[in-house]
């Protein structure tokens, strides 16, 4: 059983990461609007705050005694005032919030009283509409608390003139080994490296690999996973990046996405949310790009990952949570609306709306590659893992590991090391 500790970790991380934000638009209590009507609220963050407010004014068309207001703030702000709410009892949180896949459990898990149970609601009708790997994430003891919204379903983006320049071509690229051996091929062939990581940074590559894998930094029951064969394998993989000089070093996100823009680099596996970054980032790009699925471990293995996502709970301290349900049911079962967000660049998680015309059509810029149906039929296949309230710290521990493994440490060494540790920090 976690200590005390785990949770104060996790408290301590999110508060840490709104003290450091400057993006705050202040708060926001539910109450009488200037209409008169019962006003709800919701906290949201980026591309979710128009999708929210277009899905509020249909449904008002349908319910004139709704009015949502929507609280655009910075991501770390939402965490850090919805943790110090929480603390307080619910004290001066808003009715709906915005909460990552990656940091749900932690809430939950610190928290379970604090949010509404859905399925007592009536959301398990809906369940069948979304991924498993969703609906396991948003439940506890048998019930739902989060409504699914967007998911990250993975692919490598790469560039086509440079792929065609070095007589590479995707459907070859089917295990890890291929790709690093169409990633030397590329190196010989233009000079360009296969991939850009932040080796010493960020472990974006090692999660979506574990992932695939159907597993995490913890087990299904919660215990640390740093050191598992999965782990190491995917360690090895980016070990043999390194070791074959196919690895630009991009430090941080915006160097990450000018290697892709610019075309330093060959690929870029990620979530599907990319595609908004490299087509605002590189819009004279337009035709050089493609797609295609994560290779697996071995041949005929898995392909299906994801990366990012994110859901939306109603506080239990709300008194408007049957107004708040029912707006939120809509929003996220409404084809209509799911169709909006994807065209603001959110990948929907809703499984109904794949069948809508968006998901059919070339895409120009990927040179007329149908990428939404790609990444749609891997949705189903994309493994259900556990990133409990201990995820922040992990990745810390998971990221200092790969730093070590890449500059020489032995991978058995520093995983094991990197076990020991996150154990002394959260148990």
């Amino acid at each position: 059983m976690k200590k005390l500790f785990g949770m104060i970790i996790f408290v301590a991380f999110v508060l840490v990461l709104g003290a450091c934000s400057s993006d705050s638009s202040g708060e926001g209590d539910s109450g009488e609007s200037d209409s008169g009507k019962e006003e709800l609220t919701a906290w949201a963050w980026n591309i979710n705050v128009p999708v929210l407010e277009m899905a509020a004014e249909k449904f008002e068309e349908e319910n004139p005694d709704f009015k949502l207001n929507v609280v655009e703030m910075g991501t770390s702000d939402v965490y850090s005032k919805l943790t110090t709410g929480l603390q307080a009892g619910g004290k001066g949180l808003p009715d709906i919030v915005l909460v990552e896949d990656d940091r749900f459990q932690g809430y939950i898990n610190t928290f379970p009283d604090a949010f509404a149970n859905l399925s007592e609601m009536g959301f398990d009708e809906q369940k069948s509409k979304f991924p498993d790997y969703k609906t396991e994430l948003l439940t506890k003891d048998g019930a739902m608390y989060g409504f699914p919204f967007d998911g990250g379903p993975t692919g490598v983006f790469y560039r086509r003139d440079i792929f065609n320049e070095a007589g590479v071509t995707p459907e070859d690229i089917k295990t890890w080994d291929d790709f690093i051996e169409a990633g030397k091929t590329i190196k010989d062939k233009t000079g360009k490296d296969m991939i850009g990581l932040d080796l010493n940074g960020d472990d974006g590559l090692y999660r979506m690999m574990l992932t695939q894998q159907g597993t995490f930094y913890f087990d299904d029951e919660g215990e640390v996973n740093l050191a598992s064969d999965e782990s190491k394998k995917a360690m090895e993989i980016t070990k043999e990046l390194k070791d074959a000089g196919i690895v630009k070093n991009t430090v941080g996100w915006d160097p990450w996405i000018s290697a892709m823009t610019e075309g330093d680099v060959a690929t870029a596996p990620s979530g599907a949310w990319l595609y908004g970054s490299i087509t605002q980032q590189g819009k004279d790009t337009s035709g050089k790009w493609g797609v295609f699925k994560l290779p697996a471990f071995e041949e005929g293995g898995n392909r299906a990952s994801n990366l990012g996502g994110s859901n939306y709970v109603i506080m239990s301290a709300s008194d408007q949570k049957e107004k708040a349900y029912d707006f939120m049911e809509y929003f996220s079962t409404t084809n209509e609306v799911q169709v909006e967000a994807m065209e603001g660049g959110l990948f929907p998680s809703l499984n109904t709306v794949y069948d809508n015309e968006i998901f059919k059509q070339e895409v120009e810029f990927f040179d007329n590659q149908k990428i939404w149906e790609m990444f749609a039929g891997e949705m189903e296949n994309i493994p259900a893992v556990n990133y409990t309230g201990d995820y922040a710290v992990a990745k810390d521990e998971a990221v200092k590991a790969q730093s070590k493994i890449v500059n020489g440490t032995p991978i058995e060494e520093a995983l094991e090391n990197a076990v020991k540790t996150l154990k002394n920090r959260t148990q």
